[in-house]
């Protein structure tokens, strides 16, 4: 009788609210056979004259368009199955690839063929274009007057390939064949390159001097040649020009005795002139080199500023054992005493097959010093290499890690490798200043300075009337800091983020003051930097650009700093504005603006602001479809917290009616209020889809206490849906619940403890505390203790501590409260959270009759990757939501079920 009733109110709802097979006349429901025409932006770039901008559209169901726009004229050319855009740094060209349509580049793939992109060069100006064919890379020179071009290798046993170098002013073209590596300098007058050919014939390196394309060999061997570094390449964006005459190069050979290739050093010091000083170092002939280590190319080489050192990368040297796999055991011995879990040892084999140790060599005289080691195992090495910081971990190195690796950290002595202790136990480091004279630390709820020269340690902040502890952490460790913007130019103070504001503090711990003249505390405006270009420094004569984000209004936008005082806003609505870019020779700003409406399409505009210029339309098929809007809901939980949701409205939503709804939820989602719901294919609702189809979906925030995390968010979410239904949206008899992951876990406990929802779908869920926290987080290879103890899980102790609150707080424990029907989700090889928690859910529901359905997807990891199960997921989740909450006809999956005989994938060929 109760579902007749139900079914009854739902007519007469559809009836008034004019919801029947469409959400509003003239307009179409979304469903998921639509989402093909939905495209993102990618692949976008300003000119450095700010006259162009690149950009491409990637439909969900074809392949990549990409355009390149005139700003001032509305020209547009557009280029299919584009991407990679560069443009000159005169602005005049532009390069991109021109790649296969996805479904050719898949069919070769899957017969195991090569799949080659074209270069292109497009003349900005007259339109005119050049393509090659099998471009690997092709990139400018500095100051645009040539073009290189590196073609794919198709060869065995060598990397070589053509390149080819087009002068862009008279249209000369260079092929030069078997190069393996190339770069211009930074001054654009030279290129070098590295030759790696055919039984090693010719094997060198070379350089042109593009002023008179004379060409010089400047080492050849039958040998191999890696790692081209020019001596300019540490530069910052406004020093370059004052280096660029220098090179460095490995060069080696490998036996089949051995792991490792053994590789000297070739330094040639100004290679520009006639007469260039050419330094070699053989490790062989050194006695301080360890016999066990190679100079690896597999690391970081480069100069130090100064050019009288290299920074270069070693690595031990290993024998290679010829044994066949038919004689030996294949056994891995899991120890107690393992530093890393076997399972972490085995994700991070590939990578650690290529990690390597920094070190340095003193180019005069010569001298190698080693770094880092394995009780040493990362450095910080300033842009000169003679101020170094290196951090220990071992001491802190445990499974029940979560809030950041802590360290002991040193200062090593260039000169020596010898080491004094800075600091011991830190876990959050703000790193080595560019000048390399201060290390910045976060402990204790202060920020530390450490000054190389002075060797003095100073608490920054401590004797500041602020707290830069972030107090909306809520997991059971050490809160961290709002974290750094940034260090001044004149070295002597950083940007410090407040929960709202920016404070300039000064290193030597004499005090700070609010830059940002206390607008966002008055406010309740969060203010960030936005950084415009890529210098390590912030100038403060200079005009700084901040964005800006309401914490209780969800409006945001940007604010131009003034120094001292209330910073000047230049956008600030009701809308997510994303980050702020120029161009670089212009005052031309491009950003995105986006709404639960508007499709974050790209807008520019110039130095004040005014009239912004939207410039793509990714889609404009939108108009075509009955959508949504949003408003926001304050609410509390039973401890007084004040909360905050985002609430969907329904396509022709009309006050004093009631709709069913959606709960979706993770922890705090409120902040997005002004996102986009982009159709697109994965396994969450999307509730641009579901408004679409006469729904209301509310994400409320949760606010955890420790060891207790179903409870926070069964009240939370509980909290949020009745006041919504006290507010007169929603129909309390037609609530369903949605989650995944984290989300999961919350949403399966909270259908052990309610009645509220009339049905739930859980995806990827963790259900049993007790048995998760003792197996594998797969795809990293961690065990569950730390994600469980100080991580996601909130819960402050181990389970062998309390196990009792572990079971209290297991959705499995709980499941004889269950009285919702519910679905889950669930991939075989799931990663994250093993499939076996979703089994275990099912099992312990069908023991106790509950209504229960488990959608298992074979070979699919924590999120669906194929697209047609996720079309599939997207189709059955809907058709569950829409019989319990809108009393349409169950499918005959959902009644009877699919027996495995009756699988149409089985049958399929």
């Amino acid at each position: 009788m109760k579902s007749l009733i139900k079914l009854f109110i739902l007519f007469a709802l559809a009836a008034s609210s004019g919801i029947t097979g469409t959400a509003q006349e003239g307009s179409k429901v979304l469903t998921v056979d639509d989402y093909d025409r939905w495209s993102r932006i990618g692949s976008t770039g300003l000119s450095d004259n700010g006259e162009w901008m690149s950009y491409s559209y990637s439909p969900n169901g074809g392949d990549d368009t990409l355009f390149i726009k005139n700003i001032e004229s509305g020209k547009i050319y557009r280029e299919p199955y584009c991407g990679s855009p560069q443009f000159s740094d005169d602005s005049e060209w532009i390069v991109f690839k021109r790649n296969l349509k996805s479904k050719e580049a898949e069919a070769l793939r899957k017969s195991k063929k090569p799949v080659y992109s074209k270069g292109v060069l497009l003349n900005l100006k007259t339109g005119e274009k050049l393509e090659w064919d099998k471009v690997n890379d092709i990139s400018f020179s500095a100051g645009s007057d040539w073009l290189v071009i590196r073609k794919e290798a198709d060869n065995e046993g060598f990397s070589g390939t053509d390149m080819l170098l087009k002068n862009l002013k008279n249209g000369n073209l260079i092929n030069t064949g078997n190069v393996s590596e190339l770069k211009f300098n930074g001054l654009g007058t030279h290129l070098a390159w590295i030759i790696d050919a055919d039984s090693k014939a010719g094997n060198g390196i070379y350089l042109l001097d593009l002023s008179n394309l004379s060409i010089r060999p400047l080492d050849t061997d039958s040998a191999t040649y890696s790692q081209l570094t020019w001596d300019d390449e540490m530069l910052y964006e406004s020093e370059q020009g004052q280096k660029g005459s220098s090179l460095a190069v490995l060069k080696g050979n490998k036996a089949d005795t051995v792991a490792q290739r053994v590789n000297s050093l070739l330094v040639f010091m100004d290679v520009t002139s006639a007469s260039p000083k050419v330094i070699k170092y053989n490790p062989a002939n050194d006695s301080a080199f360890p016999d066990d280590l190679v100079i690896s190319e597999m690391g970081r080489l480069s100069f130090s500023l100064d050019n009288s050192r290299m920074i270069i990368a070693v690595k031990e040297q290993e024998k290679v054992e010829k044994i066949s796999r038919d004689t030996i055991a294949n056994v891995d011995v899991w120890h107690w005493n393992d530093e890393q879990i076997q399972s972490v040892q085995m994700v991070r084999s590939p990578r650690e097959r290529r990690s390597t140790y920094t070190a340095l060599l003193h180019l005069n005289p010569l001298k190698f010093v080693q770094l880092s080691s394995d009780d040493m195992r990362s450095v910080m090495v300033s842009r000169n290499g003679d101020r170094i910081i290196g951090g220990d971990p071992k001491p802190y190195i445990k499974d029940t890690n979560w809030s950041g690796a802590q360290n002991d950290y040193y200062l090593i002595d260039p000169a020596t490798g010898s080491r004094k202790l800075i600091e011991k136990e830190i876990g959050r480091s703000m790193g080595l200043s560019p000048d390399g004279n201060w290390f910045l630390w976060f402990k204790d709820g202060n920020f530390w300075s450490y000054n190389l020269s002075s060797g003095k340690t100073v608490n920054i902040s401590g004797s500041m009337d602020i707290s830069f502890i972030d107090i909306t952490e809520d997991h059971p460790y050490e809160n961290p800091s709002y974290g750094m913007a940034g260090w001044l130019s004149d070295v002597k103070s950083v940007m410090l983020n407040h929960l709202y504001d920016l404070w300039v503090v000064a290193l030597d711990g004499s005090g700070g003051f609010n830059i940002t003249g206390n607008y966002g505390t008055e406010n309740e405006v969060r203010l960030r930097l936005n950084r415009l270009n890529r210098e390590p420094f912030i100038d403060l004569s200079r005009d700084n650009y901040l964005t800006a984000y309401g914490e209780w209004t969800k409006k945001s936008g940007y604010f131009l700093l003034n120094n001292r005082k209330a910073p000047r806003e230049l956008i600030f609505g009701d809308a997510s504005y994303g980050r702020l870019s120029k161009a670089k020779d212009a005052d031309r700003f491009m950003f995105t603006r986006q709404t639960f409406v508007d499709f974050p399409d790209y807008n520019t505009c110039g130095k004040n602001f005014r009239n912004p210029v939207q410039q793509t339309d990714a889609n404009p098929q939108q108009s075509e479809y009955a959508w949504g809007r949003r408003v926001l809901v304050d609410f509390e939980n039973s401890h007084g917290d004040p909360l905050q949701a985002t609430l969907t409205l329904p396509a022709g939503y009309e006050e004093g009616n009631q709709y069913p709804m959606i709960v979706y939820f993770y922890e705090k989602v409120s902040n997005n209020h002004h996102s986009y719901s982009m159709p697109t294919y994965d396994d969450r609702p999307h509730m641009s889809t579901y408004a679409s189809n006469g729904y209301l979906v509310l994400m409320p925030d949760i606010k955890y206490y420790e060891g207790k995390p179903g409870w926070n968010a069964l009240d939370c979410v509980t909290a949020a849906s009745k006041k919504v239904i006290e507010l007169g949206y929603a129909d309390p008899e037609n609530i369903g619940l949605q989650g995944h992951s984290w989300g999961g876990y919350q949403s399966s406990f909270i259908l052990t403890q309610t009645d509220m929802f009339a049905c739930v779908v859980t995806g990827a869920p963790v259900t049993n505390l007790t048995s998760m926290y003792n197996i594998l987080y797969k795809n990293s290879g961690t065990n569950n203790h730390g994600i469980f103890e100080t991580g996601q899980v909130r819960m402050g102790k181990g389970m062998f501590d309390d196990i009792q609150t572990y079971i209290d707080q297991s959705p499995v424990q709980n499941a004889p409260g269950i009285t919702t029907p519910f679905m889950i989700l669930h991939g075989t090889v799931d990663g994250a959270v093993d499939w076996s928690q979703g089994l275990e859910f099912y099992n312990a529901a069908r023991r106790l009759g509950k209504e229960v359905i488990l959608l298992s997807y074979p070979d699919e990891n924590h999120h669906l990757a194929n697209k047609n199960n996720q079309i599939d997921f997207q189709k059955r989740m809907k058709q569950f939501f829409d019989h319990h909450l809108k009393g349409t006809d169950a499918p005959g999956w959902m009644k009877n079920g699919i027996p495995h005989g009756e699988k149409i994938y089985n049958k399929a060929k």
